[in-house]
């Protein structure tokens, strides 16, 4: 559809026009607007629920498998250690300014690059529908989730986040445990009552200790940490009740339920996920997307973070421009060149491929 040089061009431009634009998540029509608004200036029929915008290539062939290229135009507030308007695309010193900017404006606006680029190529291997969603940053249920069943069979995809363009091959799921022990009230001069936050004390050591017996090559062990503890009401009553949070972080060797229920088999306390959406995800080193990387010289890695890889139920790669150090800091910024590289080495990526 255009040359690299003219897509990394239209690309600033239109990061620039997003940036001005306030698009916290849950509010961002704004933002939709105008990446349906770019689109379709280009001749791309478009699809949009609430705030997510989709498309899918020219010649586009229901026989192919499709890759899913994902990114999120939502952003979070600004904190408080801001120097600079958070809303005004500044370049000094090679750096574009600006929420968003990094997390993940330049991934997102790479990927949209890319797509126009392989747009109206004919005879690919692979279809190609691009997905620009909301609400990553809460992991709302109204963003990619909320699409996914219309987007048709996807067969994997490249999510576009801040990781220096090195490939994520796998990335941590989350589940918060709301956990409490019950006990019997009682005074607490007298032998009565039976303390519920003794009885929590063998079950937050066992959180503490638990060694699960499969580990991710990736990431190791899953790891476990109590982060919020509530008991009593007054210093002479033996509380009822203790509850507690637990923050689990899931490696790729477990499913989120089989995690659930290990717990659950362990300890004595009533144990409630807040839910189990946030899985783990990984894609094989031997998968042709993660191989083309390798081939360009990248490095494979696992990622700490959560992002909306979590809601996919294929294989996926996080891979943008950016450093995911940067996201959520102040005076946030992507430099220009990490962009132009951006575009160049996810066209790259795909041509080994499609």
């Amino acid at each position: 559809m255009a040359n690299t040089e003219t897509l990394f061009q239209d690309a600033v431009e239109l990061l620039k026009q997003l940036i001005t634009t306030q698009s916290f998540s849950r509010e961002e029509v704004q933002t939709a607007d105008i990446i349906d608004a770019f689109l379709k200036a280009r001749g791309i029929p478009t699809n949009r629920k609430m705030n997510n915008i989709w498309a899918y290539n020219q010649h586009f062939d229901a026989a192919k498998p499709t890759i899913l290229l994902n990114s999120h135009h939502d952003t979070v507030k600004p904190n408080t250690g801001y120097t600079r308007n958070p809303f005004e695309p500044t370049v000094e010193d090679g750096k574009l300014y600006g929420l968003g900017s990094n997390d993940a404006g330049g991934s997102l606006i790479s990927l949209i690059s890319t797509f126009l680029y392989f747009y109206n190529k004919p005879n690919l291997k692979y279809n190609l529908c691009l997905a620009t969603t909301a609400e990553e940053e809460i992991s709302g249920i109204n963003g990619l989730e909320s699409i996914i069943p219309e987007l048709g069979k996807l067969d994997f995809g490249i999510v576009g986040e801040p990781t220096l363009m090195q490939l994520a091959i796998a990335e941590k799921g989350l589940m918060v445990l709301d956990c409490t022990t019950y006990g019997k009230s009682g005074h607490a001069a007298r032998e009565e009552g039976d303390n519920a936050i003794y009885k929590a004390m063998s079950d937050i050591e066992w959180f503490r200790t638990y060694k699960f017996p499969k580990e991710s090559e990736i990431f190791g062990p899953i790891k476990m940490s109590v982060t919020i503890i509530n008991a009593g009401s007054q210093h002479n009553v033996v509380p009822a009740t203790c509850t507690f949070t637990v923050d689990v972080r899931v490696t790729d060797a477990y499913r989120n339920e089989e995690v659930l229920e290990l717990i659950k088999q362990h300890v004595s306390c009533e144990v409630k996920a807040r839910s189990i959406r946030l899985k783990p995800s990984s894609i094989d080193k031997n998968h042709p997307i993660v191989q083309s990387g390798l081939k360009l010289g990248r490095t494979t890695y696992g990622s700490p973070t959560t992002s909306d890889q979590s809601l996919l139920d294929i294989p996926s790669l996080k891979i943008g421009p950016g450093d995911s150090a940067r996201s959520h800091s102040s005076d946030e910024f992507i430099y220009v060149d990490e962009i132009r590289e951006g575009i160049e080495l996810y066209i790259k990526l795909l041509e080994e491929i499609v």
